[in-house]
């Protein structure tokens, strides 16, 4: 006989310490999927993704957003947008996640969150990278220079004047991070594009 109460309250503590519980972590627990679906009907957890729950309200503002994609999307890496709000590096929000993945990949779809897809090489993919745990989960981003490089490299996309905006946020932020600025600017190949804005900011 199952023993509902107790597997409830260890799938709720799940989603207490990490902000995310995975149909995966209710098998893993030996937890019957009938229970997810019981939290869910009373009201005590919400379905935020396929396969992807969170406790009531949790998902709208804590990162869970970014521990979903995580999750949802092996292999993709989040970026430009999303990536500058995690390192504080502009004043632009958007609901959307960004996230980069593999040319010639199928296009990701989730329920929830909104995404913007870029495509890039498999190199360039894990180029310029770390992970933080957000959300619940592990998330692979890139890091605060390859973001910056990333914004001049996608300037008709995000826009010339948030690129601007975010070398001056990484330049306030890491002052002796040029050089590594200059390898990622390298790497995207924007080099030229950024210099006279390296310049300009001595």
């Amino acid at each position: 006989m199952l023993d509902v109460p107790n597997n409830t309250e260890l799938l709720l503590s799940i989603a207490r310490k990490h902000g995310l519980v995975r149909a995966r972590d209710a098998v893993a627990a030996h937890v019957p999927q009938v229970v997810l679906t019981r939290l869910v009907r009373s009201g005590k957890l919400e379905r935020v993704a396929r396969g992807v729950y969170a406790l009531p309200g949790a998902a709208l503002g804590d990162g869970s957003s970014l521990g979903v994609v995580a999750v949802r999307i092996p292999g993709a890496v989040v970026c430009l947008a999303s990536a500058l709000q995690v390192h504080g590096l502009s004043t632009w929000i958007t609901p959307e996640v960004w996230v980069a993945v593999e040319q010639h990949r199928r296009p990701p779809r989730l329920d929830w969150p909104p995404l913007h897809v870029v495509y890039t090489s498999a190199a360039l993919l894990s180029a310029g990278i770390e992970q933080r745990v957000i959300g619940g989960a592990t998330v692979t981003l890139t890091n605060p220079a390859r973001t910056v490089a990333d914004c001049f490299k996608w300037r008709s996309t995000v826009g010339l004047d948030v690129a601007v905006e975010s070398l001056r946020g990484y330049l306030a932020a890491y002052p002796g991070g040029r050089d590594q600025l200059r390898r990622m600017a390298e790497l995207c190949r924007v080099s030229r594009v950024m210099r006279p804005y390296l310049e300009a900011l001595q």
